[in-house]
């Protein structure tokens, strides 16, 4: 009899040491990575940001090295075939210190191989870290307008000509059957051992679009005009500062898995981009997140 009670007495103490345990929420880690970030101006305004957020986050040791260049010189390809460029030669020594745990860069090809860019770099970065980890940023379709010295209409034309009833659902196409499937599929295939994975960031530039047309954002907001107040500062599309500060947090959320719902981080705007980026990354293929 006393056995069974003092059975009983073991049970209720490990019963109630689990519960403690299971309701005691676990610190989130903080531990900052150290990164390499490479890309264009629909890649850089990000890169910056989470600077910027991952030390409010409380991320203390987050680093990164940051090579940036302008349009197509910016993509991975064009990076790699200027062997004798100056960035070319950072991105190499950064990649050779081996200590790199994050290798970010932007989307785009030069050819009907879309991976060359990205698998050259990646195959060079795992020489001499062989635990990186990959992911590459989706930037938004340039001139929202349509290009004045090409053929391409505005977004909401472009998308109708291609069979799709918004841009939003073009872009879905895009991310789902051509770089998902097409090339990170590809890269997954090639380096099974790594870790690749891809952000959103250009769901902030069609979501903060729409919802200023649709009169939804709670700030005074111009689709075109200064950066301080505007969805877009040229008709190239370059971002304003409202959509620069959501992509941040997709990225913050992204990478460091920050709960966007209680996070701190003052983007000094009325419209909650904490929801809209949380929104955007709630709705991002769990497949390709990290």
């Amino acid at each position: 009899m006393r056995k069974f009670k003092f059975l009983i007495a073991v049970v209720m103490v490990l019963f109630l040491t689990c519960s403690k345990e299971e309701q005691t929420p676990k610190p989130m880690e903080t531990r900052g990575y150290n990164m390499l970030l490479i890309g264009n101006s629909f890649f850089r305004p990000y890169a910056e940001k989470l600077n910027v957020m991952a030390i409010d986050a409380g991320f203390v040791n987050h680093n990164s090295t940051t090579v940036f260049r302008g349009g197509e010189n910016g993509r991975p390809i064009n990076f790699w075939n200027d062997s004798t460029s100056t960035e070319h030669q950072e991105i190499k020594s950064a990649l050779d210190t081996g200590n790199i745990e994050y290798f970010g860069m932007t989307f785009g090809h030069d050819s009907i191989n879309r991976i060359e860019g990205h698998h050259a770099w990646i195959e060079y970065a795992l020489q001499n870290n062989p635990d990186i980890t990959i992911f590459i940023s989706l930037s938004p379709f340039d001139f929202p307008n349509g290009d004045p010295n090409g053929t391409r209409p505005d977004w909401n034309t472009f998308a109708i000509d291609n069979g799709f009833n918004s841009i939003q659902e073009c872009y879905d196409y895009y991310i789902t059957e051509i770089i998902h499937n097409e090339i990170v599929d590809e890269l997954r295939f090639e380096f099974p051992s790594t870790k690749i994975f891809t952000i959103p960031t250009g769901l902030a530039t069609f979501n903060l679009a729409q919802m200023n047309i649709d009169g939804l954002l709670l700030d005074n907001i111009n689709m075109f005009g200064p950066r301080e107040t505007s969805i877009f500062t040229d008709p190239k599309g370059h971002q304003g500062n409202i959509v620069r500060e959501t992509g941040g947090l997709i990225w913050l959320n992204s990478i460091y898995h920050v709960d966007l719902d209680t996070n701190t981080y003052e983007t000094g705007f009325n419209t909650d981009l904490h929801e809209i980026a949380e929104q955007i990354m709630n709705s991002h293929d769990p497949n390709y997140k990290q």
